[in-house]
């Protein structure tokens, strides 16, 4: 039986001052709200810096019942509760980390059929689970049960870039509860990742239980185009070896323009630091991510390592420190698992010290920049070392290096697919960036630039860094042949 929806449509806009201390939505946000309201189906696809997570809390607040949150990250997870529970709303999360006294809470919540949690965060994995199933049932049966929110919805599909087969097993809400509708929620989806994802969860079936007549699925794709981002590429060698003296002169140069005399003043008068820049070094090891914080410190630069081996109070102290622009930690040196779901929008930069894995790692990472709407820097420093390593891990973990001679699965050659758009786009000197992101993603229609790539900022130059920056294929060819690659490694 369905849940009986909220008439309160028109308390969107009171709901987000009161409850969210926002002034207004975004573009977009106020109708995807009101599709959700509404009992449809919706789809989002959006960038980084959209504020996706509201498009389910908001709703959650105002309609009866409660809202299951699948999540794929645990620090996301808790970020979004702790939020959450700082504006007034009951939320809670259900993980391996959850104490047994807040876990026996919240299924004696849900068993009585009437659970007072507005937004309840759990994995995927506790989903398959029989007994999280039974209570959801008993909730059901109550009318209380009032929407399904999937985050990072990607994941659901063989053809996407971080496939978990958790994720799959999530076609049970359809199967079982085909009443309750399910928002789905991703910034890095292409079309066939997309139409996997509605046919596995069974969006925009007609007639979704029985009532009204036709689909009920409402889409909303934003543009993957983000303006104030400058992307870069800066190419590099392993006989260079030049990516350090490279980022500390660039943001030397950052101080010093912001030392300026009329500069300074400014900062001072609005309480800020000449050295309050604050950005994301995304590294591929944790040994990489404490090596390069401490040199960065020894070089009087604040910089922070954080990757998952650190103690929760270690990270959650750099993390509290770096959002609030304390001295010693503008910067954060990470592994790819941090960012999600952080709440911070004036990163000035986003550097990618190494290739990423993907297309969509990329994108999604250096959109974590300037999420305020100023001008922020994202730099990919590339070579084609990187590159043979990065596609030796993704080949072997997609199957191709096992020895067993099995076929690369689905997964996997989506997997190696988006890595080579990845490196096609960084070894491309003829067209916009930002035209090639929103290609990757689908869109027709060609973004304006603005100089807001180096493409467009100097085509010349661009070729000229590209051919005197990249070791020959040649000598990297003699680096494999030669088995110096074998004590390279990824870790978060």
């Amino acid at each position: 039986m369905p849940l009986v929806r909220s008439n309160s449509l028109l308390d969107v806009d009171f709901t987000l001052r009161r409850q969210f201390n926002k002034e207004s939505f975004r573009p977009v946000q106020r109708e995807i709200i009101l599709a959700a309201l509404e009992g449809n189906d919706v789809f989002v696809q959006a960038a980084t810096s959209f504020g996706k997570s509201l498009c389910f809390q908001l709703p959650a607040v105002i309609d009866r019942g409660i809202t299951i949150v699948i999540s794929p990250l645990l620090s996301l997870m808790m970020n979004q509760v702790e939020a959450l529970r700082a504006a007034n709303v009951d939320a809670r999360t259900l993980n391996s980390n959850t104490p047994m006294a807040e876990r026996d809470y919240i299924y004696q919540d849900l068993a009585t059929g009437h659970p007072l949690t507005r937004l309840l965060y759990v994995t995927p994995e506790l989903c398959s689970g029989e007994h999280f199933r039974k209570r959801l049932k008993l909730v059901h049966e109550q009318q209380e049960l009032a929407r399904i929110a999937v985050d990072e919805a990607h994941c659901i599909s063989e053809w996407g870039h971080d496939f978990r087969k958790d994720f799959k097993r999530l076609s049970w809400f359809r199967e079982t509860f085909p009443d309750v509708p399910i928002m789905c929620l991703t910034a890095t989806a292409n079309e066939l990742v997309r139409q996997d994802v509605l046919s596995t969860l069974g969006l925009g079936q007609l007639n979704r239980g029985g009532g009204g007549g036709g689909s009920r699925l409402k889409t909303f794709t934003t543009t993957a185009h983000r303006p104030n981002l400058h992307l870069e590429v800066r190419f590099t060698s392993d006989e260079a070896n030049d990516r350090y003296d490279d980022f500390v002169t660039w943001l030397q140069n950052v101080y010093a323009r912001r030392a300026v005399d009329e500069r300074r003043a400014e900062l001072e008068a609005a309480g800020d630091r000449v050295d309050n820049v604050p950005g994301i070094i995304y590294t591929i090891s944790r040994d990489e991510c404490e090596s390069l914080a401490a040199a960065l410190r020894n070089d009087g630069i604040g910089a922070r390592p954080f990757h998952a081996k650190l103690s929760r109070e270690a990270k959650e102290e750099t993390l509290a420190r770096w959002i609030a622009g304390n001295p010693g930690y503008a910067i954060i040196v990470a592994t790819t698992a941090f960012g999600m779901g952080i709440d911070k929008d004036n990163v000035r930069f986003v550097v990618h010290w190494r290739l990423p894995k993907s297309f969509e790692g990329y994108y999604q990472e250096a959109g974590r920049a300037g999420r305020d709407g100023n001008a922020s820097y994202c730099f990919l420093y590339y070579s084609r070392e990187d590159r043979d390593r990065v596609c030796n891990l993704v080949t072997r973990d997609a199957g191709g290096k096992d020895g067993s001679g099995a076929p690369i699965s689905a997964n996997g050659r989506a997997r190696l697919q988006s890595l080579n758009k990845l490196v096609a786009y960084c070894e491309n000197t003829s067209s916009c960036r930002h035209a090639a992101v929103c290609a990757y993603f689908g869109e027709t229609q060609v973004p304006e630039c603005d100089y807001a790539c180096d493409w467009h900022k100097d085509p010349h130059d661009l070729k000229r860094r590209m051919t005197k920056g990249l070791a020959s294929e040649e000598w990297v060819s003699t680096q494999r042949e030669e088995g110096r690659y074998d004590e390279y490694y990824w870790s978060e």
